[in-house]
Parts: structure tokens; C-alpha cells; sequence
């Protein structure tokens, strides 16, 4: 399976989130390819920053989660917030009112589909499966767990 990683599911795996987490590590690990944007990079980076300053986790536990981010993510094909999804972005959606940064996730998604017509959102985030299923995008989990 093709998956396009956002960030409520990485973050889920890297908080270790109880079995929502096992799911979302499993599911990345057997997809055949994981494209992630920029964006979910950059959420995650500073979930991680912003739990280590706030004394949920250590600074040390921080930069051991974020080595697992950044030795998966290797593997992965990181879409730049570039033109064509900042264009999409800011265009209306069939589901509004739509997050600015749930929009970035979401216009991603379109565009690598274009790159990789199966591709499947991986996310948690209710909100960003609501508006996916949508627009026709697939989702996994078919039931999260937990979501907005």
C-alpha cells in the first residue's frame, strides 16, 4: 500500500499512543512506499520540542523520538510545500471550514496522487478523514481509535 503519512498518525507512533501507535507503526513499515509532507516533518519536530520544554518528556527521550522520525522518514518521499499545493491550499474544499494546516496536508495528499494514483491517507486526525473520505481520498485506519 501507498500512504500518504500525516502528522496525527506519525505523532501517534512516536508518542508511543497506546495500540493507535502499534497500528501506525505497523502500518508504516509494511506500506511499499510512505510520502510525507514537509509539514508533517515540522509538526512533528515541534510536538516533540514543545513536549521536552514543557517537562511531558526529556530532552533526551525528545531526541531519541525524533532520531526514529528522522531515520523513517529517510525512507520516505518528503513533498515540498511547494506551488502547485500551496495553490490547492487556499482553494475551498468540499468540506469547510478546513484548518489552514489541515488544508497543506490535504492539498499534499491531492497532489501526490497525482504522482500515485492509489495512494492512501494515513491519518487520525477526524477532521482531515472527514474531509479526505470526502474527496475521495482512501483512509487507514478504516476506525481509528481516537480522533478530533
Amino acid at each position: 500500500m501507498d500512504l500518504y503519512a500525516e502528522s496525527s498518525a506519525v505523532l501517534a507512533w512516536l508518542l508511543d499512543e497506546g495500540r493507535d501507535g502499534v497500528d501506525i507503526q505497523t502500518t508504516l513499515a509494511e506500506a511499499s512506499s510512505v510520502v510525507a509532507s514537509d509539514l508533517t516533518l515540522i509538526e512533528c519536530d515541534r510536538v516533540l520540542a514543545r513536549a521536552a520544554a514543557a517537562g511531558e518528556i526529556s530532552e533526551s527521550d525528545a531526541a531519541e523520538r525524533q532520531a526514529r522520525l528522522n531515520a523513517a522518514s529517510a525512507h520516505w518521499a518528503i513533498l515540498g510545500i511547494e506551488e502547485d499545493v500551496v495553490e490547492r491550499a487556499r482553494r475551498p474544499f468540499p468540506l469547510e471550514p478546513i484548518r489552514t494546516l489541515d488544508a497543506i496536508h490535504l492539498a499534499s495528499a491531492l497532489v501526490a496522487r497525482r504522482a500515485i494514483p492509489g495512494l492512501t491517507m494515513l491519518s487520525l486526525d477526524g477532521r482531515v478523514r472527514r474531509a479526505a473520505h470526502r474527496m475521495g481520498i482512501p483512509l487507514v485506519p478504516p476506525e481509528p481509535r481516537s480522533s478530533d
